[in-house]
């Protein structure tokens, strides 16, 4: 499976932020998008994921399965928000995005034990330390399978030994064939690894 950008632009506002950017991964790699602040790296991200328009270029995924035939559906997006509502226990968010989702990998008993929140699931998300909601939204991506991972700052809250669980995680996601782009200005600890830096449009 390769996942191609071709001459991709990106608008804020109406304001061209990016243009020009480019790149290919294949099943396995991993792609670091670094930059300034405000230089279009949340916006890119978004782009791929779906969730924004881009203003031109093409974004493609070849070689993939008939589950995963457009980009989006091959994305797990994880941002700078959660995306978890906090009344619900931990485990009634993570059975709402499995179905959401789709394509059950890992049940929701299992995810958290693989992000270190084991015997935590009954708890409401609101009660979770900043760490902890981290883990739990980090936690989305195991339960549902999807060849594409989106991460947005990933490590934001993360202690040090959380950082390295995670980056155990994410070389398993690439050794199995899958591809990670990630939006960071600290290193994830993987292998493959490629690096777009992006600036300001002048």
């Amino acid at each position: 499976m390769r996942l191609i950008a071709e001459n991709l632009s990106g608008e804020r506002g109406g304001e061209t932020i990016f243009s020009g950017i480019g790149f290919s991964l294949e099943d396995g790699a991993a792609l670091v998008v670094t930059g300034p602040n405000g230089s279009g790296k949340s916006t890119l991200l978004r782009i791929v994921a779906g969730l924004l328009p881009y203003a031109s270029g093409r974004i493609s995924v070849e070689g993939a399965s008939e589950d995963f035939a457009t980009v989006p559906a091959a994305c797990h997006y994880l941002g700078h928000q959660n995306a978890m509502k906090s009344a619900l226990t931990v485990s009634e968010n993570l059975a709402f995005w499995r179905d959401f989702s789709g394509s059950e990998r890992l049940g929701i008993g299992e995810a958290l034990e693989d992000v270190g929140l084991g015997g935590l699931g009954h708890l409401p998300f609101g009660y979770l330390s900043t760490g902890q909601k981290r883990r739990a939204a980090i936690a989305k991506l195991l339960i549902s399978h999807r060849p594409v991972w989106l991460l947005d700052e990933p490590t934001a809250g993360l202690d040090k030994a959380s950082e390295a669980q995670f980056a155990g995680l994410m070389k398993a996601h690439c050794a199995a064939g899958g591809i990670i782009v990630a939006a960071t200005h600290l290193p994830l600890g993987l292998d493959r690894t490629k690096t777009l830096e992006m600036g300001r449009v002048a």
